[in-house]
């Protein structure tokens, strides 16, 4: 009974296809989201209840999350191998500083801000309640991932240089304008980090801003021109919706496609 609970579990986790694995994915992209969106409001000039009222939200959250990272590795048949993934690392990030918080160790707390990454997982051809195109899947998996970098960064150098240089990074807007900036090497120079570790950040920001973003975006229009030269031919076997337009077998799967009469 146990085997086939621990199974159900790992299943609905990880499942966007039936009703019940949507809305679990689903709740879970949503708290990451809202969790993300508490932090840049915090950043602003609220009033202390109100901020009360968010962190002790923040502090549910972050309970949720540490409950699903249990299940997942409870769960998990290779318990080693799913402890060192990628999304188990992510995850573990994620959720540390919820331990941590309780003592004042700024380098740990940042890690909170990797929690945006656990979205990447909900990016797939089944997306939640919406099924998309292979390619599809590619341009929101290269859209995300700039901005879950900038994002990242941007808290980053929020958490910071705000103790130590809060007139230019007052909120997170300020650090959002610097990362963009910085990362696409327009480099205005009215804002600047003051900080050791600020610079530092900053250096790591204008390298991936020259490695990644021009990859990233050079891979975004090589799918643009992929997709404005192929014709809808869905393949009666697999399903898959687009091929080129000379095309007289699937790509995914071999079959013959449909003859398409000439437009």
């Amino acid at each position: 009974m146990n085997l086939f609970n621990r199974e159900k579990i790992q299943f609905y986790l990880t499942d966007l296809t039936t009703p019940v694995g949507q809305i679990v994915n689903f709740v879970i992209a949503l708290l990451v989201l809202l969790s993300s969106a508490i932090f840049v409001v915090e950043t602003y000039n609220i009033s202390p209840d109100a901020r009360t009222e968010l962190s002790i939200l923040n502090t549910c959250i972050l309970a949720i999350f540490t409950g699903e990272y249990l299940l997942r590795l409870w769960s998990a048949k290779q318990k080693g191998k799913y402890f060192f993934s990628v999304y188990s690392i992510i995850d573990l990030m994620a959720i540390i500083p919820y331990f941590i918080g309780f003592v004042d160790i700024r380098f740990i707390r940042l890690l909170r801000w990797l929690r945006i990454l656990r979205l990447l997982r909900f990016i797939d051809k089944k997306f939640l309640f919406f099924s998309i195109s292979e390619d599809n899947v590619i341009f929101a998996r290269i859209l995300f991932t700039l901005f879950a970098i900038i994002f990242v960064y941007s808290g980053l150098i929020y958490q910071v240089e705000h103790p130590i240089n809060h007139e230019r990074f007052n909120t997170f807007l300020d650090a959002f304008y610097f990362s963009v900036v910085t990362m696409t090497t327009v480099g205005f120079g009215d804002v600047t980090p003051v900080s050791e570790w600020g610079r530092l950040l900053t250096v790591f920001m204008i390298l991936t801003g020259v490695a990644l973003i021009p990859w990233q975006v050079g891979d975004l229009i090589k799918r643009f021109l992929k997709t404005s030269n192929q014709v809808e031919n869905t393949c009666s076997s697999c399903g898959l919706a687009f091929h080129d337009g000379d095309a007289l077998f699937c790509k995914r799967c071999g079959a013959k496609l449909p003859q398409v009469s000439p437009q």
